[in-house]
Protein backbone atom coordinates (compact mmCIF):
# COMPACT_ATOMS: atom_id res chain seq x y z
CA UNK A 1 0.00 0.00 0.00
CA UNK A 2 1.22 3.48 -0.76
CA UNK A 3 0.53 6.98 0.54
CA UNK A 4 0.47 9.84 -1.97
CA UNK A 5 2.97 11.35 -2.49
CA UNK A 6 2.64 8.21 -1.06
CA UNK A 7 3.86 7.85 2.54
CA UNK A 8 4.54 4.12 2.71
CA UNK A 9 6.46 3.29 -0.46
CA UNK A 10 10.22 3.05 -0.57
CA UNK A 11 12.34 6.17 -0.27
CA UNK A 12 9.54 8.32 0.92
CA UNK A 13 11.10 11.74 0.84
CA UNK A 14 12.22 11.14 -2.74
CA UNK A 15 8.71 10.71 -4.10
CA UNK A 16 6.99 13.83 -2.89
CA UNK A 17 3.85 14.55 -4.76
CA UNK A 18 3.74 17.41 -7.22
CA UNK A 19 0.38 18.95 -7.87
CA UNK A 20 0.29 22.26 -9.71
CA UNK A 21 -0.38 25.13 -7.33
CA UNK A 22 -1.90 28.13 -8.98
CA UNK A 23 -3.36 26.56 -12.09
CA UNK A 24 -2.60 24.07 -14.84
CA UNK A 25 0.81 23.79 -16.33
CA UNK A 26 1.30 26.04 -19.34
CA UNK A 27 2.20 24.26 -22.54
CA UNK A 28 5.72 24.55 -23.88
CA UNK A 29 6.17 26.57 -27.02
CA UNK A 30 5.14 24.56 -30.08
CA UNK A 31 7.97 23.26 -32.18
CA UNK A 32 8.86 24.63 -35.54
CA UNK A 33 11.88 24.66 -37.75
CA UNK A 34 13.33 27.58 -39.64
CA UNK A 35 15.26 25.18 -41.80
CA UNK A 36 16.40 21.59 -41.93
CA UNK A 37 19.02 22.09 -39.23
CA UNK A 38 17.62 24.64 -36.84
CA UNK A 39 14.70 24.97 -34.43
CA UNK A 40 13.57 28.57 -34.29
CA UNK A 41 11.73 27.91 -31.03
CA UNK A 42 14.69 26.46 -29.14
CA UNK A 43 15.28 28.04 -25.74
CA UNK A 44 18.38 28.26 -23.59
CA UNK A 45 17.12 25.22 -21.69
CA UNK A 46 17.73 23.16 -24.84
CA UNK A 47 21.14 21.87 -25.84
CA UNK A 48 22.71 24.07 -28.54
CA UNK A 49 23.10 22.48 -31.99
CA UNK A 50 26.57 21.25 -32.96
CA UNK A 51 28.92 23.73 -34.61
CA UNK A 52 28.18 23.92 -38.31
CA UNK A 53 24.63 22.68 -37.89
CA UNK A 54 22.92 25.80 -39.27
CA UNK A 55 21.21 25.58 -42.61
CA UNK A 56 22.90 27.14 -45.65
CA UNK A 57 20.76 30.28 -45.66
CA UNK A 58 21.37 31.00 -41.98
CA UNK A 59 25.11 30.73 -42.49
CA UNK A 60 24.92 33.54 -45.03
CA UNK A 61 23.23 35.94 -42.63
CA UNK A 62 25.29 38.28 -40.47
CA UNK A 63 23.08 37.82 -37.41
CA UNK A 64 23.09 34.04 -37.51
CA UNK A 65 26.53 32.49 -37.70
CA UNK A 66 28.21 29.59 -35.90
CA UNK A 67 29.03 30.48 -32.31
CA UNK A 68 26.17 32.98 -31.88
CA UNK A 69 23.55 31.82 -29.35
CA UNK A 70 20.23 32.51 -31.05
CA UNK A 71 18.11 30.48 -28.64
CA UNK A 72 15.24 32.26 -26.94
CA UNK A 73 15.08 33.04 -23.24
CA UNK A 74 12.68 30.48 -21.71
CA UNK A 75 9.38 31.64 -20.28
CA UNK A 76 8.62 31.07 -16.57
CA UNK A 77 6.25 28.28 -17.56
CA UNK A 78 8.97 26.58 -19.61
CA UNK A 79 11.41 26.87 -16.71
CA UNK A 80 8.86 25.36 -14.34
CA UNK A 81 8.15 22.50 -16.75
CA UNK A 82 11.87 21.83 -17.17
CA UNK A 83 12.40 21.75 -13.40
CA UNK A 84 9.47 19.39 -13.01
CA UNK A 85 10.97 17.07 -15.60
CA UNK A 86 14.30 17.05 -13.77
CA UNK A 87 12.58 16.17 -10.47
CA UNK A 88 10.51 13.45 -12.15
CA UNK A 89 13.69 11.94 -13.58
CA UNK A 90 15.41 11.97 -10.19
CA UNK A 91 17.87 14.67 -11.25
CA UNK A 92 17.24 16.54 -8.04
CA UNK A 93 20.63 18.21 -7.72
CA UNK A 94 20.27 19.73 -11.18
CA UNK A 95 16.73 20.78 -10.35
CA UNK A 96 17.87 22.41 -7.10
CA UNK A 97 20.62 24.35 -8.86
CA UNK A 98 18.16 25.67 -11.44
CA UNK A 99 15.58 26.51 -8.76
CA UNK A 100 18.04 28.43 -6.61
CA UNK A 101 19.34 30.36 -9.61
CA UNK A 102 15.78 31.19 -10.61
CA UNK A 103 14.94 32.30 -7.06
CA UNK A 104 18.00 34.55 -6.98
CA UNK A 105 17.15 36.02 -10.37
CA UNK A 106 13.58 36.86 -9.34
CA UNK A 107 14.28 38.42 -5.95
CA UNK A 108 15.64 41.69 -7.34
CA UNK A 109 13.36 42.84 -8.78
CA UNK A 110 10.51 40.49 -7.81
CA UNK A 111 8.45 39.06 -10.68
CA UNK A 112 5.47 41.19 -11.86
CA UNK A 113 2.95 38.57 -10.72
CA UNK A 114 4.39 38.30 -7.22
CA UNK A 115 5.71 35.12 -5.60
CA UNK A 116 6.23 32.09 -7.83
CA UNK A 117 4.40 29.61 -5.61
CA UNK A 118 5.07 26.64 -7.84
CA UNK A 119 8.82 27.36 -7.81
CA UNK A 120 8.80 27.46 -4.00
CA UNK A 121 6.93 24.16 -3.92
CA UNK A 122 9.46 22.58 -6.28
CA UNK A 123 12.26 23.99 -4.13
CA UNK A 124 10.95 22.12 -1.09
CA UNK A 125 10.45 18.92 -3.07
CA UNK A 126 13.99 18.97 -4.45
CA UNK A 127 15.44 19.61 -0.98
CA UNK A 128 13.45 16.76 0.53
CA UNK A 129 14.51 14.41 -2.26
CA UNK A 130 18.14 15.25 -1.48
CA UNK A 131 17.66 14.42 2.20
CA UNK A 132 17.47 18.04 3.36
CA UNK A 133 14.12 17.44 5.01
CA UNK A 134 14.23 20.17 7.64
CA UNK A 135 14.88 22.81 5.00
CA UNK A 136 11.96 21.44 3.00
CA UNK A 137 9.73 21.51 6.09
CA UNK A 138 10.69 25.13 6.74
CA UNK A 139 9.60 26.10 3.23
CA UNK A 140 6.34 24.15 3.46
CA UNK A 141 5.59 25.68 6.87
CA UNK A 142 6.19 29.17 5.51
CA UNK A 143 3.90 28.41 2.57
CA UNK A 144 1.08 27.30 4.88
CA UNK A 145 1.26 30.70 6.56
CA UNK A 146 1.41 32.79 3.41
CA UNK A 147 -0.92 30.63 1.31
CA UNK A 148 -3.36 29.02 3.77
CA UNK A 149 -5.71 28.06 0.94
CA UNK A 150 -3.21 25.52 -0.43
CA UNK A 151 -3.47 21.92 0.87
CA UNK A 152 -0.37 20.60 -0.92
CA UNK A 153 2.28 21.93 1.49
CA UNK A 154 0.46 20.31 4.41
CA UNK A 155 0.24 17.01 2.52
CA UNK A 156 3.96 16.98 1.75
CA UNK A 157 4.80 17.89 5.33
CA UNK A 158 2.79 14.82 6.34
CA UNK A 159 4.86 12.67 3.98
CA UNK A 160 8.07 13.81 5.67
CA UNK A 161 6.63 13.33 9.16
CA UNK A 162 5.42 9.82 8.30
CA UNK A 163 8.81 8.91 6.82
CA UNK A 164 10.30 9.80 10.22
CA UNK A 165 7.74 7.72 12.09
CA UNK A 166 6.02 10.85 13.44
CA UNK A 167 2.55 9.64 12.53
CA UNK A 168 0.65 11.88 14.94
CA UNK A 169 2.26 14.96 13.39
CA UNK A 170 1.46 13.50 9.96
CA UNK A 171 -2.20 13.18 10.98
CA UNK A 172 -2.31 16.80 12.13
CA UNK A 173 -0.77 18.01 8.88
CA UNK A 174 -3.24 16.01 6.80
CA UNK A 175 -6.20 17.34 8.77
CA UNK A 176 -4.91 20.84 8.07
CA UNK A 177 -4.69 19.97 4.38
CA UNK A 178 -8.33 18.90 4.45
CA UNK A 179 -9.35 22.08 6.24
CA UNK A 180 -7.82 23.98 3.35
CA UNK A 181 -9.58 21.75 0.81
CA UNK A 182 -12.06 19.13 2.08
CA UNK A 183 -12.16 17.58 -1.40
CA UNK A 184 -8.41 17.05 -1.67
CA UNK A 185 -8.49 13.32 -2.40
CA UNK A 186 -4.78 12.66 -1.93
CA UNK A 187 -4.80 14.01 1.62
CA UNK A 188 -8.00 12.09 2.36
CA UNK A 189 -6.41 8.81 1.28
CA UNK A 190 -3.18 9.59 3.10
CA UNK A 191 -5.12 10.33 6.29
CA UNK A 192 -6.79 6.93 6.07
CA UNK A 193 -3.39 5.26 5.80
CA UNK A 194 -2.00 7.26 8.71
CA UNK A 195 -4.99 6.25 10.81
CA UNK A 196 -4.25 2.60 9.98
CA UNK A 197 -0.69 3.15 11.17
CA UNK A 198 -2.05 4.57 14.41
CA UNK A 199 -4.38 1.58 14.79
CA UNK A 200 -1.47 -0.81 14.24
CA UNK A 201 0.53 1.01 16.89
CA UNK A 202 -2.34 0.90 19.39
CA UNK A 203 -3.03 -2.80 18.79
CA UNK A 204 0.68 -3.50 19.24
CA UNK A 205 0.71 -1.67 22.55
CA UNK A 206 -2.41 -3.53 23.67
CA UNK A 207 -0.79 -6.84 22.74
CA UNK A 208 2.20 -6.01 24.94
CA UNK A 209 -0.23 -5.48 27.80
CA UNK A 210 -1.70 -8.92 27.24
CA UNK A 211 -4.99 -7.98 25.56
CA UNK A 212 -6.22 -11.10 23.77
CA UNK A 213 -6.49 -10.81 19.99
CA UNK A 214 -4.64 -7.51 19.75
CA UNK A 215 -1.58 -9.07 18.14
CA UNK A 216 -3.74 -10.70 15.48
CA UNK A 217 -5.45 -7.40 14.75
CA UNK A 218 -2.11 -5.61 14.54
CA UNK A 219 -0.93 -8.15 11.95
CA UNK A 220 -4.18 -7.79 10.01
CA UNK A 221 -3.74 -4.02 9.84
CA UNK A 222 -0.12 -4.49 8.79
CA UNK A 223 -1.21 -6.77 5.93
CA UNK A 224 -3.78 -4.20 4.89
CA UNK A 225 -1.13 -1.49 4.83
CA UNK A 226 1.05 -3.64 2.58
CA UNK A 227 -1.65 -4.06 -0.05
CA UNK A 228 -0.94 -1.98 -3.17
CA UNK A 229 -3.44 0.75 -3.87
CA UNK A 230 -3.99 2.28 -7.30
CA UNK A 231 -4.81 5.99 -7.21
Amino acid sequence: MTIHTRILTGALAAVLLWLPVGGAHAQAMPGGAAGPGRNANATKLDEPPPEGGWDALARLLEAVKPGVDTRLDPTPAQISAHIERLISEGRNKEALEMIEKRLADTRNPPPPGGTDVQLEFQHARALAALGREQEALDIYQDMTTRFPELPEPWNNMAVIFASRGEIDRAETALRNALRADPNYAVARANLADVQLLQAKRSYGEAAKLGVTGSGTKARAVDNLLKEPTQR
